[in-house]
């Protein structure tokens, strides 16, 4: 006799099963739009040299995206923007007058030793941007200073007038030009005002968690604080570390990359703190006048410790 009782089939998927209607192609156009006005100012204050960098930045790491899914027989996730996004703040790194062969260099090993390798986005231990940066960095000295490669303007580098000059000759630089991006730095990290404008209305959408960015800005600004109100002869203020290097676009954009960054809110503040004493550390006592960059990479490598920071289950003593 034929059973009567229907069988019931269920069909199991990863979790989330409530989805809060999040995507990662979302989160890429609040973040392009974030940096939409950074990356205005940069064309503003130093013309089509910067939009080459950055039109050819994306580009690049658009095509090696496209290129590696092919060459890995995947469905291709250039639609998902986040090549976009690497690509305008890889180009954020680098100075207005890079040469061309400098930029796509770079782009290259960001995209392919920073995300493909890793298996593509979500799977990187390092931010993909400041792979190709550091590449450049190390391989490429020479071309990477602005102070070498933007000649040709009245633009001053604040870092270097603290480093060469002292105190007094740091404090000759107006904030306001600072804020507006008149200062030799590379041709995103310098546009302050448009940062910092970006990285309020990614706060504001939701889409990085001030547990990283504070952390990260009190841990940096903090002992530059101290040191001024200790000796205000020899150390520059607070506001001006802030406003010049890379420390807003490294708190903002670079060190909030969700796959780089814990996933728990006290190892987000440990992880923030971290990195914020790091760039004071490398900027105060290290031959690098800006140690951002340098020290969101090696925080990240402390991520998988920070993620062990869990809070105690309910109901265990």
């Amino acid at each position: 006799m034929k059973d009567a009782t229907p069988t019931l089939l269920l069909s199991m998927s990863a979790p989330p099963y409530w989805h809060c209607g999040r995507t990662v192609l979302k989160r890429s156009i609040d973040q392009l739009i974030a940096l939409l006005p950074a990356a205005a100012m940069a064309v503003v204050n130093w013309g089509l040299p910067a939009l080459r960098v950055m039109s050819l930045a994306v580009a690049v790491c658009v095509a090696v995206e496209a290129i590696c899914c092919r060459a890995m027989d995947r469905k291709s996730t250039i639609d998902d923007l986040t090549a976009v996004v690497a690509g305008l703040l890889y180009a954020f790194m680098l100075p207005a007058g890079a040469p061309w062969w400098i930029v796509v260099i770079g782009a290259v090993s960001a995209m392919l030793f920073g995300k493909m390798l890793f298996g593509g986005h979500g799977n990187n231990p390092l931010c993909t941007p400041l792979i190709g940066w550091a590449v450049l960095f190390i391989s490429f000295p020479v071309h990477m200073d602005p102070n070498i490669v933007q000649t040709a303007t009245s633009f001053v580098d604040p870092l270097a007038r603290l480093k060469y000059f002292g105190v007094a000759e740091a404090n000759a630089v107006p904030v306001l030009d600072l804020l507006l991006g008149h200062q030799i730095n590379a041709l995103g990290a310098g546009q302050i005002g448009a940062l910092l404008l970006g990285g309020l209305y990614l706060l504001v959408r939701g889409q990085i968690r001030w547990q990283i960015v504070i952390p990260v800005l009190v841990g940096a600004g903090f002992p530059f604080a101290y040191l001024q109100m200790t000796d205000p002869a020899a150390n520059a203020s607070a506001v001006f570390h802030m406003c010049s290097g890379s420390i807003l676009l490294c708190a903002f954009f670079m060190a909030t990359e969700p796959c780089t960054a814990p996933a728990v809110s006290a190892g987000m503040v440990c992880y923030g703190l971290t990195c914020g004493l790091m760039m004071f550390v490398i900027r105060h006592f290290g031959s690098y006048s800006d140690g951002a960059p340098f020290a969101v990479l090696v925080t990240s490598l402390l991520t998988p410790y920070f993620d062990m920071i869990r809070p105690k289950p309910f109901g265990v003593k």
